[in-house]
C-alpha cells in the first residue's frame, strides 16, 4: 500500500480500492491508548493510520483507499466524510439504516435500539495520497472486539450485518459497494 501510494502521487501508478479480509489482528492507529489494549489474543501491529485501536479479522470487509487527493481536493475532512458516506450507502443498499455521527469517526447504526458501530474508518494522507480507508463487520466473530476498548469508545458497542438479521456475506456487501462506489469517487471531488 505505501509502495502504491508513492507511484500514485508520483503519477506512476493509478488510484486503487483494494478490499480484503485480515486474518484476526489488532490494529493501532496513531492515537492508539495502551490501557485499551484489554488482552492481547491476536497480533497487534502497529500503524500509520489515524484513530486508536481496531479488530480486523475473517468475516470484515476491509477497504484500502489508495487516491491522490492533489487531483480531488485536498480536503481531509471532505475525504472522510465522502468515505462514511460511501459505506453508508452500500448498507442502504442491504436495507440498513447507517448513519455518521459528529465527533465520532465510522459507521453507526441501531443495534436493539442502541448506537453500535458497524464500520470503522482510519485513514492516512501522505503527500497528498490517501491510504488504509474502511473496514465493515459483515459476519465476523464479535467477541473478538473483547480484547480491545474498539476505537477508545468502551460506552458503544459494535454490531454486524448478521447479528442485525441481514443475510449478507463479502460477495454480497462488495456487490453494494459497487453499486455505490461512483458516488463515493464523485463526492471525494472536494472543491
Amino acid at each position: 500500500m505505501e509502495a502504491r501510494a508513492v507511484a500514485v502521487g508520483t503519477g506512476e501508478a493509478r488510484e486503487l480500492l483494494w478490499m480484503l479480509e485480515h486474518p484476526p489482528v489488532y490494529t493501532a492507529g496513531t492515537s492508539a491508548e495502551p490501557g485499551d489494549l484489554i488482552d492481547a489474543r491476536f497480533p497487534v501491529i502497529p500503524t500509520g493510520r489515524g484513530g486508536k485501536y481496531t479488530y480486523h479479522g475473517p468475516g470484515q470487509r476491509i477497504g484500502y483507499v489508495v487516491l491522490d487527493l492533489t487531483k480531488r481536493g485536498r480536503d481531509v475532512r471532505c475525504y472522510v466524510h465522502a468515505l462514511e458516506s460511501w459505506v453508508i450507502a452500500a448498507l442502504g443498499e442491504l436495507g440498513v439504516e447507517a448513519f455518521a455521527v459528529d465527533g465520532r469517526v465510522g459507521i453507526w447504526t441501531l443495534d436493539r435500539g442502541r448506537e453500535a458501530k458497524i464500520g470503522a474508518i482510519g485513514v492516512r494522507v501522505k503527500r497528498w495520497v490517501t491510504l488504509h480507508g474502511f473496514s465493515v463487520n459483515v459476519d465476523p466473530d464479535l467477541s473478538h472486539f473483547g480484547g480491545i476498548v474498539p476505537c477508545g469508545l468502551p460506552e458503544y458497542g459494535v454490531t454486524s450485518l448478521q447479528s442485525l438479521g441481514i443475510p449478507a456475506d463479502l460477495a454480497t456487501f462488495d456487490a453494494a459497494l459497487a453499486l455505490t462506489a461512483d458516488a463515493f469517487l464523485e463526492t471525494v471531488s472536494c472543491p
